[in-house]
């Protein structure tokens, strides 16, 4: 038995550490993929391009591209909200920092006036008070977690003895 045990207790440190090298591989190669796309767009920054105004149009644009894609994340979860009407789904810390962001950014860009910034910026605080609204309309349909009135109390079980005595 002691063996089994042995062999049981290595086996699942093994599939452990397997578990964790993999997540550690898929981390480290994002991380590489993110660095080589920033290197090369640098790149292509400094070679393609030999103003300044032509480089921050072109690296405006890209940051303006990602940034939106960022701010429109969440629409995914807006469809789920629509068709379940439950905003289980859409945390509202996350729906509210999505607008204030967007809201300082954008004045930010308009006190200085800057229009790379103001574009998805904008488009970011227009997208989080429309979260923000679909959060408002379907909160009170959804169902509350930790509700004490609708734990339903298991019966008591019962234990049957014999009446034979025990030896």
């Amino acid at each position: 038995t002691n063996i089994c045990f042995y062999f049981a207790r290595r086996t699942c440190h093994l599939i452990t550490c397997l578990i964790l090298a993999y997540l550690q591989t898929v981390v480290g190669l994002g991380l590489l993929a993110e660095v080589i796309f920033v290197g090369v767009i640098a790149i292509i920054t400094f070679l393609a391009f030999h103003t300044h105004t032509s480089r921050s149009m072109f690296v405006g644009i890209l940051c303006d591209i990602f940034n939106i894609i960022m701010y429109a994340s969440p629409l995914t979860i807006w469809h789920k909200v629509i068709t379940t009407k439950s905003v289980e789904y859409m945390p509202f810390f996350l729906s509210l920092a999505n607008f204030a962001n967007g809201c300082i950014w954008t004045a930010y860009a308009l006190i200085k006036l800057d229009i790379y910034i103001l574009v998805s910026n904008g488009l970011g605080a227009i997208l989080g008070f429309i979260q923000l609204v679909i959060y408002a309309c379907y909160y009170k349909s959804t169902p509350k977690k930790g509700n004490d009135d609708d734990f339903v109390k298991p019966k008591p079980t019962e234990v049957q003895h014999s009446g034979a005595a025990m030896a």
